[in-house]
Protein backbone atom coordinates (compact mmCIF):
# COMPACT_ATOMS: atom_id res chain seq x y z
CA UNK A 1 0.00 0.00 0.00
CA UNK A 2 2.68 2.50 1.01
CA UNK A 3 4.96 1.43 -1.85
CA UNK A 4 2.22 2.20 -4.36
CA UNK A 5 1.94 5.75 -3.05
CA UNK A 6 5.71 6.23 -3.24
CA UNK A 7 5.81 4.88 -6.79
CA UNK A 8 2.88 7.10 -7.78
CA UNK A 9 4.65 10.12 -6.28
CA UNK A 10 7.83 9.44 -8.26
CA UNK A 11 5.85 8.92 -11.46
CA UNK A 12 4.06 12.24 -11.06
CA UNK A 13 7.31 13.94 -10.07
CA UNK A 14 9.18 12.60 -13.11
CA UNK A 15 6.36 13.62 -15.41
CA UNK A 16 6.27 17.11 -13.87
CA UNK A 17 10.04 17.52 -14.07
CA UNK A 18 10.22 16.44 -17.70
CA UNK A 19 7.52 18.94 -18.72
CA UNK A 20 9.23 21.75 -16.78
CA UNK A 21 12.52 20.77 -18.44
CA UNK A 22 10.96 20.69 -21.92
CA UNK A 23 9.25 24.05 -21.47
CA UNK A 24 12.50 25.56 -20.18
CA UNK A 25 14.51 24.19 -23.09
CA UNK A 26 11.91 25.37 -25.59
CA UNK A 27 11.83 28.88 -24.14
CA UNK A 28 15.62 28.97 -24.11
CA UNK A 29 15.84 27.89 -27.77
CA UNK A 30 13.23 30.44 -28.85
CA UNK A 31 15.21 33.08 -26.96
CA UNK A 32 18.39 32.02 -28.77
CA UNK A 33 16.60 32.34 -32.11
CA UNK A 34 15.42 35.81 -31.15
CA UNK A 35 18.93 36.88 -30.08
CA UNK A 36 20.45 35.45 -33.27
CA UNK A 37 17.89 37.36 -35.33
CA UNK A 38 18.50 40.62 -33.46
CA UNK A 39 22.29 40.30 -33.72
CA UNK A 40 22.06 39.14 -37.34
CA UNK A 41 24.19 36.14 -36.42
CA UNK A 42 23.62 32.50 -37.52
CA UNK A 43 19.84 32.78 -37.58
CA UNK A 44 19.54 29.87 -40.03
CA UNK A 45 21.60 27.54 -37.83
CA UNK A 46 19.57 28.45 -34.73
CA UNK A 47 16.35 27.84 -36.61
CA UNK A 48 17.56 24.50 -37.98
CA UNK A 49 18.59 23.29 -34.54
CA UNK A 50 15.27 24.31 -33.04
CA UNK A 51 13.29 22.54 -35.78
CA UNK A 52 14.96 19.30 -34.70
CA UNK A 53 15.45 19.78 -30.95
CA UNK A 54 12.06 21.05 -29.83
CA UNK A 55 9.99 18.25 -31.44
CA UNK A 56 12.40 15.58 -30.16
CA UNK A 57 12.07 16.83 -26.59
CA UNK A 58 8.30 17.17 -26.93
CA UNK A 59 7.99 13.60 -28.21
CA UNK A 60 10.04 12.29 -25.30
CA UNK A 61 7.83 14.13 -22.82
CA UNK A 62 4.68 12.88 -24.53
CA UNK A 63 5.95 9.28 -24.44
CA UNK A 64 6.61 9.55 -20.71
CA UNK A 65 3.15 11.02 -20.16
CA UNK A 66 1.55 8.31 -22.31
CA UNK A 67 3.29 5.58 -20.33
CA UNK A 68 2.28 7.13 -17.01
CA UNK A 69 -1.37 7.45 -18.06
CA UNK A 70 -1.31 3.90 -19.44
CA UNK A 71 0.00 2.56 -16.15
CA UNK A 72 -2.78 4.32 -14.25
CA UNK A 73 -5.66 3.19 -16.51
CA UNK A 74 -6.29 -0.25 -15.06
CA UNK A 75 -6.04 0.76 -11.41
CA UNK A 76 -8.94 1.03 -9.04
CA UNK A 77 -9.15 4.03 -6.71
CA UNK A 78 -8.49 1.78 -3.69
CA UNK A 79 -5.21 0.43 -5.17
CA UNK A 80 -3.22 3.35 -3.85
Amino acid sequence: MKNNKIIFFFQVASMTYIWIFILGISIWIVNLIWVAYKLDDAFDASLAISIVAIPVFLVLAMILTYVFVGLQKGRKPGDM
